[in-house]
């Protein structure tokens, strides 16, 4: 794997220039750039022998040049576990944390089979069935009607993988007809001390990425130095280790990088780190996330001397690679020990004692 050196501000914060007039087409009441016509994205699973196509609609086309900008990537494929038949992975593009949509569907479940999104939450996305959550969304594209079929296969197959199986499936996103590879985002810092932890939080993140973190590994595999977990439980600490990852890389960081973005001021950002990021990394480096605790110290040392752009260049880097534990957390952890726990439909009662 290559990392990608990229200039710390223009990097996370993408362009703001005024871009130009084109002419648009109107398809389906939707809005869409010419320019973008012809514009086509492969996902592929290669474990699976799975590959399909989408085409880069011209919805959200701030959202799509970061998608296609960062292309060629790989990452573990994921699988919602609460809104329904869905596929998201981590994507390693650290503007997806602040740019705003200009299309919204307002309720995804309304959303035609096939509709890949780009999310805030720095996933990409992909609808293949019934959902139950109703939450609005980014849409980028659509997967060719022809593929949809094996768009499902995969689906299934990610499911079983993340529910039960824990054998990891990678994805794959490339142009289309081009070859595929890796890489992800090394950004970068004046300050000394803030580009020597951006080096070793990438160097960690691209370590992670595409296998299990070891700290991660030996936690499910019931190996915890600190003993956390009472009674030697192992389950409620990986249970709690899931509710504080995910909100620290999702609201915490990404909250972070999307208030630096909108020119918090400073004095603002740096109290707002404080209060935010410590306890929650305290806690988990406890549980035996030792090395995030280690970069968390560090971040909040330095934190004093950080202009803007190295903020901005610190907290990206630190929130793709919480949301990479984020993710090993989610397909790591033992979904099926609860298979016994299914959902009452409305016309069941609860068992009689």
């Amino acid at each position: 794997m290559s990392g990608l050196n990229v200039p710390k501000a223009d990097s996370v914060r993408g362009s703001f220039a005024e871009k130009s007039q084109r002419r648009h087409l109107t398809e389906q009441g939707k809005v869409l750039t010419e320019t973008f016509s012809g514009r086509h994205i492969e996902i592929s699973w290669p474990d699976l022998g799975i590959t399909v196509t989408a085409e880069l609609d011209g919805r959200n086309t701030e959202l799509a040049d970061a998608l296609w900008e960062a292309l060629p990537y790989q990452s573990l494929q994921g699988h919602a576990l609460v809104a329904g038949q869905h596929l998201y992975h981590a994507a390693p593009i650290p503007s997806l944390l602040h740019l705003s949509a200009s299309t919204r569907i307002p309720d995804r479940r309304e959303a035609p089979d096939g509709t890949v999104f780009c999310s805030a939450l720095q996933h990409l996305g992909i609808k293949y069935g019934t959902l139950t959550e109703p939450m609005p969304a980014s849409p980028v594209g659509q997967i060719r009607q022809e593929d949809i079929p094996a768009l499902q296969e995969a689906g299934q197959a990610v499911w079983d993988s993340v529910y039960s199986t824990k054998k990891p499936i990678l994805v794959e996103v490339r142009k289309a007809g081009t070859e595929g590879g890796h890489r992800i985002p090394q950004l970068t810092a004046a300050d000394p001390d803030a580009s020597r932890l951006i080096h070793d939080v990438y160097t960690a993140t691209e370590q992670a990425w595409l296998s299990a973190p070891q700290e991660l590994a030996d936690l499910h595999d019931g190996v915890i130095p600190s003993g956390a977990g009472s009674f030697e439980t192992v389950l409620p600490t990986l249970l709690f280790v899931n509710g504080e990852t995910r909100p620290l890389g999702y609201a915490t960081y990404g909250g972070l990088v999307r208030a630096a973005v909108q020119d918090m001021p400073m004095d603002s950002l740096r109290h707002m780190a404080r209060l935010l990021v410590g306890l929650p990394a305290e806690f988990l480096g406890y549980c035996g996330l030792e090395q995030l605790w280690s970069f968390t110290q560090r971040f909040l040392a330095c934190l004093d001397r950080l202009d803007r752009d190295d903020f901005l260049s610190v907290v990206s880097q630190l929130a793709l690679y919480v949301n990479c534990l984020g993710g090993w957390n989610l397909h790591l952890y033992p979904w099926d020990s609860g298979d016994h726990l299914r959902q009452l439909r409305p016309s069941e009662s609860v068992g009689q004692s």
